[in-house]
């Protein structure tokens, strides 16, 4: 039976960087935002949910969700955020735990899922790591992926989500992603030698 990992954090704490490593190690990793994005494909039933309530100016002329504006608008209001998690989210549930069905027989799972407390998505998995940060420098790894933001639309999108003190304090394992993204992947590999995963070091010549 699979160990299976939920790995979660903050937007811009660098849990992506975390997540690309286990994918690098071969390990087989279950992205929630991948799966968001295929849902809301062009002609999928939620993209008519969401336009129903959210208007035609979400819409893009291919028939896509214009993700940025959709972003901008429930990042500052809780009621239409809650409102399109209600739309999509039992949709990614579903479709999570069909991709992890299929994968019990390996070693080891990961389920990267940003909203993973927030969605109690814990009943999914066995252990939680999340990826922390300070929140200056998640502000500031915010602003600098997207030159568009504000310093009031990066404080809404971090403060959209639990605190990363929250979730530190709930984590089965603390990865610091403080410092250098060396230090960050040490992290990784001694908890996946602590584990008793150190086989899927060696067989990937990591």
């Amino acid at each position: 039976m699979a160990e299976i990992l939920g790995l979660t954090g903050g937007i811009a704490s660098g849990k992506t960087t975390v997540s690309k490593y286990f994918k690098k190690l071969k390990i087989d990793v279950i992205d929630a935002d991948k799966i968001a994005h295929e849902i809301m494909e062009a002609g999928q039933p939620v993209v008519d949910e969401i336009v129903a309530y959210f208007g035609e100016e979400v819409l893009l002329e291919n028939g896509e969700i214009n993700r940025e504006r959709l972003g901008k608008i429930v990042f500052e209001s809780d009621e239409k955020r809650e409102k399109l998690n209600q739309i999509v989210q039992k949709k990614i549930r579903k479709k999570i735990k069909q991709e992890r069905d299929k994968l019990l027989g390996k070693q080891l799972i990961v389920l990267d899922i940003p909203l993973l407390y927030e969605q109690s998505y814990e009943d999914l998995v066995d252990q939680v790591m999340v990826v922390s940060v300070r929140e200056t420098i998640q502000k500031k790894r915010l602003m600098d992926r997207n030159s568009q933001l504000t310093e009031e639309d990066a404080m809404n999108r971090i403060e959209s989500q639990m605190s990363l003190e929250k979730k530190t304090k709930k984590a089965d394992i603390v990865i610091d992603n403080n410092g250098t993204i060396e230090n960050t992947m040490k992290q990784v590999r001694l908890w996946l030698n602590e584990s008793g995963f150190s086989s899927l070091l060696t067989e990937n010549n990591h």
